[in-house]
């Protein structure tokens, strides 16, 4: 059984007669005859009544015509299809990105993207950024959102562009604030909260965060961990709702981006630093040999997202 003779049953179905289904089919009588019964044995039904002066469906043949129509319909409609999935039109990207990324510029690039390409489905996965870059090199994802490494730096496999910058804020306990005088929207020296314990990312899950964070404290406060240091890493969590979660417990501090006070929490107050704020960046990431046609125009939001955003900045 091929296309080709489910467009004669079709055609014949339709006409009720072989001699107009085969001039409609541009051949004679016979052969078209001898392929629907060549179909009929087949299958091992019976499709069509035959007498010398009429031709009619069965039961079964009428109830097959339906399918045959939409199987013939999407037969039709690969060739279109094919193209589209060249053009990254349909298909689908899987992305993985940090729980950060959730509250500043995903929601952004996930709503542009699907503007841009509706009928491509995405697969998303949240993880670290150390778990993203093994799936990236295992080739498991398309592309990763994840906070950039020493300098931007990736794997040579990979290819990186920044995606936002944004600076560090205190997450505190709102108990504390009160006691510490802190008014809202008034600038905290991370040194009046160096006694608290810290809460962070392990350094395996986000080295360049760790790091940023860890070198801010040994500049503002004492490094973390060190005998006498005036902070002492408390907690460590590889989620950011968790980390303000044991915030609002009164577990500790902790230095989270800035659109994280997006995350309201009950007990948990934001406060801007005294000194400089350290900066973290987003980026995102994808192999350079990637093959997927959908990927450049997931690419290609990200940069006019980033570009909005850099716009409303000004």
């Amino acid at each position: 059984m091929d296309l080709r003779q489910l467009r004669y049953f079709v055609t014949v179905a339709e006409e009720l007669h072989f001699g107009r289904a085969a001039e409609r089919l541009s051949m004679t009588q016979p052969p078209l005859s001898q392929q629907i019964r060549a179909l009929e044995d087949e299958l091992g039904v019976t499709l069509f009544h035959r007498t010398q002066r009429s031709v009619a469906l069965t039961a079964v043949g009428a109830r097959w015509l339906v399918e045959v129509r939409r199987v013939l319909a999407e037969a039709n409609a690969l060739p279109g299809l094919a193209q589209r999935l060249a053009r990254g039109e349909v298909g689908s990207l899987s992305l993985s990105f940090v729980s950060t990324a959730d509250y500043g510029i995903l929601p952004a690039l996930l709503r542009h993207f699907r503007d841009a390409r509706p009928d491509v489905q995405l697969l998303l996965r949240e993880a670290t950024s150390d778990v993203q870059i093994e799936a990236l090199l295992a080739g498991d994802v398309d592309a990763g959102v994840v906070i950039a490494h020493h300098a931007g730096s990736v794997p040579g496999e990979l290819e990186y562009r920044p995606l936002a910058r944004e600076r560090l804020v205190l997450a505190v306990p709102a108990s504390r604030a009160a006691q510490w005088g802190v008014a809202p929207g008034q600038p905290i020296a991370l040194a009046d909260a160096a006694a608290e314990p810290l809460i962070i990312f392990p350094r395996r899950s986000a080295p360049a965060l760790y790091d940023i964070i860890t070198g801010y404290h040994a500049a503002h406060g004492g490094r973390p961990g060190e005998p006498g240091a005036a902070t002492r890493i408390g907690q460590e969590a590889i989620q950011m709702q968790t980390i303000v979660s044991l915030v609002s417990a009164e577990m500790g501090v902790a230095l989270v981006p800035a659109s994280l006070c997006n995350l309201q929490r009950t007990g948990v107050v934001y406060l801007e630093l005294a000194a400089p704020s350290p900066i973290i960046e987003t980026g995102l990431v994808w192999r350079r040999d990637a093959a997927s046609p959908v990927l450049p125009w997931f690419v290609a939001s990200a940069e006019a997202v980033t570009k909005l955003q850099e716009h409303n900045q000004t």
